[in-house]
């Protein structure tokens, strides 16, 4: 899809992570990169490294109704754009019992209602495109609720389901909406609690680099969806047709995971 135009893009959370190693690796493929984020220096010094490219700086608090105004303000201005990658999100490892109100209300409009609401506002403009798409950024936890992230999940399982029920309502415009799911990644966004289990439990995990270069390759097709990690692709598919031997499996590792969450508990 588009493979032999440049993009005009939209990319939320740019400044760390899988969202900076993102905008590197658009840098070749594009005319024009709005990148968003909350911090301006950290902001500039990703511009800093993309030789070539014209970028857009939107800082500010993505959540915010009038920032988001902004945000379209500025692409209306500079033409629209082909491509929106709402990547921005949070995460919070916490037993669900003692997972703070405020922190669950944060996540989900961070992860959920705000990427729904930004195509909304952007998606008139998109639709006066001949091609242009929309890629939500998920996790694996899309596909499989997980212990210790039982509102994180509800949020990306969330951003599934709208993606999914945009691409079916578009499907006879010049829009396409589409989903990618990293796994597991190393990057200084995990907390010390998350990272000790993953190796606790031998997680795999990528580089955010590695994940650039996969969500590349599924840049480069016209897949609805792509999950990064054939081990998670099977879990996948065991959790949809046998959700029962996914939770025993769960089920087995649930006291480390316990021990993961008490440490979590005392270090917040």
């Amino acid at each position: 899809m588009l493979n032999d135009m440049k993009y005009r893009v939209l990319l939320t959370g740019g400044s760390r992570g899988i969202g900076k190693a993102i905008a590197l690796a658009l840098s070749g493929k594009t005319e024009r990169l709005y990148l968003v984020g909350r911090e301006q220096s950290a902001l500039e010094q990703v511009a800093s490294e993309l030789a070539g490219v014209d970028v857009v700086i939107l800082a500010g608090d993505l959540t915010d109704a009038t920032f988001q105004g902004r945000i379209v303000n500025a692409v209306a201005e500079g033409g629209g754009v082909n491509l929106l990658i709402n990547n921005a999100g949070i995460s919070d490892f916490s037993a669900f019992e003692q997972q703070r109100p405020e922190n669950i209300e944060r996540l989900v409009i961070t992860n959920l209602l705000t990427p729904i609401l930004l195509t909304q506002r952007l998606l008139p403009m998109m639709l006066r495109e001949t091609q242009a798409q929309v890629i939500n950024i998920g996790s694996g936890f899309s596909y499989i609720a997980y212990p210790g992230f039982a509102a994180y999940s509800a949020s990306k399982f969330g951003l599934r389901g709208f993606g999914q029920a945009l691409s079916r309502e578009l499907a006879d415009t010049t829009v396409k909406v589409r989903f990618f799911s990293p796994r597991a990644t190393k990057t200084d966004i995990n907390p010390a609690a998350v990272n000790w289990l993953n190796q606790q439990l031998s997680t795999a995990e990528d580089s955010a680099e590695e994940v650039a270069q996969q969500f590349m390759d599924f840049l480069s097709t016209d897949r609805a969806e792509y999950q990064v990690g054939f081990p998670e692709k099977i879990f996948t598919k065991l959790n949809q047709i046998l959700p029962a031997l996914v939770s025993r499996a769960l089920y087995a590792k649930l006291p480390v995971i316990r021990r993961a969450m008490a440490f979590s508990s005392i270090n917040s």
